[in-house]
């Protein structure tokens, strides 16, 4: 996160604080957790008492009343130990509970969300499906008013918690146009397919959901029918950059791992860090590990002043992906034939950094994003955005 000396006094009690839990709770585990592509329940339970996953939902519902800043700050944290942890930890506090909260109704706000603050449920994003991944709004899912009511039909896919989770933020195509409902796993009509066994993020349980006509009321809708769409664009940014941290959690651990063997191995009677091919690899590690941080903070400003801006958010986590797999790729090669080696957990990170430049949109995607929103801003403005 920010370097100390610029973090608020509040802030950096959390840092300390969230440190201090990883420290004692997951990094004893997050071995096993990959290993055994096991969801620590309890702990992440006890997340939620600690506050940690309604960090920005105001008090009055149960969270702890901070920001973006907050989440980043924890979601890096875990990250540097666990980012299997980390990435169900975002999907559940960003991109479930926060939007929520932020669109839903006051008897939504209520009713649901201090369940999810306290971790006594797990709240997952329903937005990707079988046919559409990038594509987002290519759902085939649908919702059709018959009686009063509305009757969800379709399928997702990939989606992180879906195996535990008790509430999904979902989208589904309506009369008028797309629309986001809360849907519950105790639904009639809902069921879960099987646990995916993925490469990375193990121990972040990903699923698949269906839909068999489940019948919901005016009360299940968040914001308004039609809305859909607004309430799913506008809540991407935040987690581009909250997946921005993640990463960089992840290439400060890969790179504290380099660090440490360059300086503890010694190859013909000399440190490896004195060998100039190991120096180019740790300055080249650095400097992409620093240019991620400041880039993310710098959006993280941005996108908290505008939430639609595009170009700072996908600039933030298109390079910070690229740099945890750039990082994590050379500690295996600096650690040699002990990188290679699971029990070296090194290996664990450069599996983990490759989701960065799929998950949450595609690295092609972000691309995309980038030159487009470059290009609208010169026409206009004539100059570089800064």
């Amino acid at each position: 996160m920010m370097e100390q000396s610029r973090l608020p006094e509040t802030y950096e009690i959390l840092k300390n604080t969230v440190r201090d839990f990883v420290s004692k709770k997951i990094a004893p585990i997050s071995a096993s957790i990959d290993e055994n592509d096991e969801f620590p329940v309890e702990i992440f339970r006890e997340m939620g008492k600690m506050g940690f996953l309604g960090i920005t939902i105001p008090e009055e519902f149960g969270g702890s009343g901070m920001d973006y800043l907050a989440q980043a700050i924890i979601t890096e944290e875990i990250a540097y130990e666990s980012a299997s942890l980390a990435l169900s930890y975002a999907a559940h506090s960003n991109l479930c509970l926060d939007n929520l909260y932020r669109n839903g109704s006051q008897e939504i706000r209520e009713k649901f969300v201090p369940k999810l603050c306290s971790g006594q449920w797990i709240g997952s994003l329903g937005m990707t499906e079988p046919g559409s991944g990038s594509d987002a709004l290519a759902m085939k899912s649908t919702a059709v008013m018959e009686n009063g009511k509305y009757y969800l039909s379709g399928s997702k896919t990939l989606i992180t918690n879906a195996p535990y989770s008790d509430l999904f933020l979902t989208y589904a195509k309506t009369e008028g146009g797309y629309s986001a409902f809360a849907v519950l796993s105790t639904d009639d009509g809902f069921t879960r397919g099987n646990k995916f066994s993925k490469m990375g993020m193990r121990g972040s349980p990903t699923g698949s959901i269906f839909f068999d006509r489940i019948e919901l009321d005016d009360s299940r809708v968040i914001g308004k029918i039609g809305a859909g769409k607004d309430i799913l664009l506008g809540g991407l940014n935040s987690e581009r950059i909250i997946l921005a941290f993640l990463f960089i959690g992840v290439a400060k651990k890969a790179l504290d791992s380099a660090l440490n063997y360059s300086i503890e191995r010694k190859q013909s009677n000399r440190h490896l860090y004195e060998f100039q091919l190991i120096e180019e690899k740790l300055a080249y590690m650095y400097v992409r590990y620093r240019t991620s941080r400041l880039l993310s903070e710098d959006a993280l400003r941005k996108v908290e002043a505008e939430p639609m801006d595009s170009l700072s958010a996908a600039s933030a986590v298109l390079h910070a992906s690229e740099s945890a797999e750039y990082i994590a790729r050379e500690a295996i090669q600096i650690h040699g034939g002990y990188g290679y080696v699971k029990d070296s957990g090194v290996e664990r990170l450069l599996r983990d950094a490759i989701l960065g430049q799929i998950g949450g949109g595609t690295t092609e995607i972000r691309k995309h994003l980038i030159s487009s929103a470059l290009v609208k801003s010169y026409k206009r403005d004539g100059v570089i955005p800064e």
